[in-house]
């Protein structure tokens, strides 16, 4: 299997407490120069979700970017999307591979090296690993694991990494240089006032 290769930078589509459309938020990343956008609408409906995934993926279209949807393999299929991004408590990465169209990235989080082990194991094109840093993005976040983990994650498999909780612009290098094939990023950049300014200066500092 081709291993997969990600933009430094993977955004995530998730509003929080701005008001901003995830259409208008989405737009504004890819004019920043953001390849990889995730779809994270926690309380949303599916309707709602998938109205949402399919405006996104016209955006990423235009600009041959990857559109991956967070939980929701059947929302990704319905929206044509690249693929899901799924969480210890969702679909098993098989189900979820028999609910999407083939070839089809499924990336999954992880929090410890056996989860990581296992997650690859299974079947897994990436893995997310986090929280790095401390984050109230979401509820009942567990607490931050360092970059210590990242670096054990990054001895255990041979499979791309997205480290994600807490990082900046600021922290994003050195995310990388502990062994991230790239940074996920949603409070920095969604409540940036400018956030295709925020996609280039955080591109920017991961490519110096």
């Amino acid at each position: 299997m081709t291993r997969l290769v990600l933009s430094p930078l993977y955004a995530i589509v998730d509003p929080l407490d701005t008001g901003r459309a995830p259409a208008d938020l989405a737009a504004a990343l890819l004019a920043g120069g953001a390849r990889v956008l995730q779809l994270r609408l926690k309380v949303a409906s599916s309707r709602e979700l998938l109205e949402a995934a399919r405006a996104l993926r016209r955006l990423t279209r235009s600009v041959d970017a990857l559109l991956l949807i967070n939980d929701r393999p059947d929302v990704a299929r319905a929206a044509e999307a690249d693929g899901v991004h799924l969480g210890q408590d969702d679909l098993p990465i098989a189900a979820a591979r028999a609910v999407l169209a083939p070839g089809a990235i499924v990336g999954l989080s992880t929090h410890d090296v056996m989860q990581a082990e296992r997650g690859a194991a299974a079947g897994a094109d990436y893995l997310g690993v986090g929280p790095v840093f401390a984050t109230n993005t979401k509820p009942n976040a567990l607490d931050a694991r360092g970059l210590g983990l990242v670096a054990a994650v990054r001895a255990a498999t041979t499979l791309p990494l997205v480290a994600i909780g807490g990082i900046t612009p600021e922290t994003a290098p050195a995310v990388r240089a502990a062994g991230a094939d790239a940074v996920a990023m949603i409070a920095a950049l969604v409540r940036a006032p400018d956030v295709a300014a925020a996609v280039r200066d955080t591109l920017r500092r991961l490519t110096a």
